[in-house]
């Protein structure tokens, strides 16, 4: 289980690409932090040169080899999240990229919206146009930083309470809280709520959680309280540095993660960013908010499967497919027609 308390390789349900015939019933969403894996991109860049060029691209924007990390590890750099947040926004670009290229998707006719899991937010928007891949490339190695210095080591914690609803989730942080900071941190959906906060108030929301019904509730392993009031420091760090960025209104809507509705405005779109590094990841009404206008295919475009499978469970009758490597894209193009 990753920092957002989610399950990696969680199944996929297999189905036909989006219909020539049929546009605007798809939406694109790109995976968050914790589906890195080494190796990730690799055979897509060996494949194809649009995806070589996504990788290249971010390598010089940030100036270093991320490249490297990202197909040879070791595992432990690329998990750190300077690294991690840029590099499954690359593998998510890259991809992006070769389905423009190979396949002739075109977001803009054939995605009714695009959205992304916490980091996956900026891969959604760089997909969309309202970022260059660059500028992208150097706000999450900013972001990454700036969320991993917020609180010195060891202060926070955060915890996946599973079998909860989220009215209930977030009443136990709120129990918990004593004065400190415990709060809901990502509403994945189908019962799993991930809490964030004071090391001290977290492990009080846990043993609360058990008394109100949890299937299991457990601190995770991560190196900070992602998604709560002690990431302010952060906040005002991507304040400042997008300010500095040109943001363009997307091609296609970006369902943004703290109000759960799509977003075209540049202005929204960086005061929902900023919003994003304290509040609150609704990704459970995300997902249901795209499924009520009409979305019921889902492409989650990058590396791993976690939000295939969480489409699933908060979405009846939708389906999700996962696109990551080259035979993905091929079963992709041959379904498509």
């Amino acid at each position: 289980m990753n920092a957002h308390g989610l399950t990696r390789g969680e199944g996929a349900v297999s189905f036909g690409a989006i219909s020539r015939k049929d546009p605007m019933t798809a939406a694109f969403i790109f995976p968050g932090q914790g589906s890195q894996a080494v190796g990730m991109g690799k055979a897509m860049a060996q494949a194809f040169a649009p995806a070589r060029a996504v990788f290249d691209e971010v390598d010089a924007a940030l100036g270093q080899k991320l490249s490297a990390i990202m197909w040879e590890g070791p595992a432990e750099t690329l998990t750190l999240t300077e690294n991690a947040q840029p590099a499954l926004m690359a593998a998510s670009l890259a991809v992006m990229r070769v389905l423009e290229a190979e396949a002739g998707v075109d977001l803009k006719r054939d995605a009714k919206f695009v959205a992304g899991h916490s980091l996956g937010e900026y891969s959604a928007l760089a997909a969309a146009g309202a970022l260059t891949i660059a500028d992208t490339a150097r706000l999450v190695r900013t972001r990454g930083r700036a969320m991993q210095k917020a609180v010195p080591v060891g202060t926070g914690a955060m915890a996946a309470l599973l079998g909860l609803e989220f009215d209930i989730a977030a009443a136990v942080a709120l129990e918990a809280a004593q004065g400190q900071v415990c709060q809901a941190a990502n509403d994945n959906g189908g019962g799993q709520v991930v809490i964030s906060g004071n090391k001290a108030a977290v492990e009080r929301a846990v043993e609360i959680a058990k008394t109100k019904g949890a299937k299991r509730a457990m601190l995770l392993p991560v190196s900070a309280p992602f998604h709560c009031a002690l990431m302010q420091p952060a906040a005002d760090v991507m304040a400042e540095a997008l300010s500095k960025v040109t943001v363009s209104a997307p091609i296609v809507p970006v369902v943004a993660n703290v109000v759960a509705k799509p977003i075209s405005d540049p202005k929204d779109i960086v005061r929902n960013l900023v919003a994003q590094v304290t509040g609150t990841v609704r990704w459970r009404e995300c997902v249901s908010y795209m499924a009520g206008q009409g979305v019921m295919k889902f492409y989650e475009v990058g590396s791993g499967k976690v939000l295939t499978g969480l489409v699933k469970r908060i979405a009846d009758g939708a389906t999700g497919q996962a696109i990551g490597t080259p035979d993905d894209v091929v079963a992709f193009k041959a379904a498509r027609g």
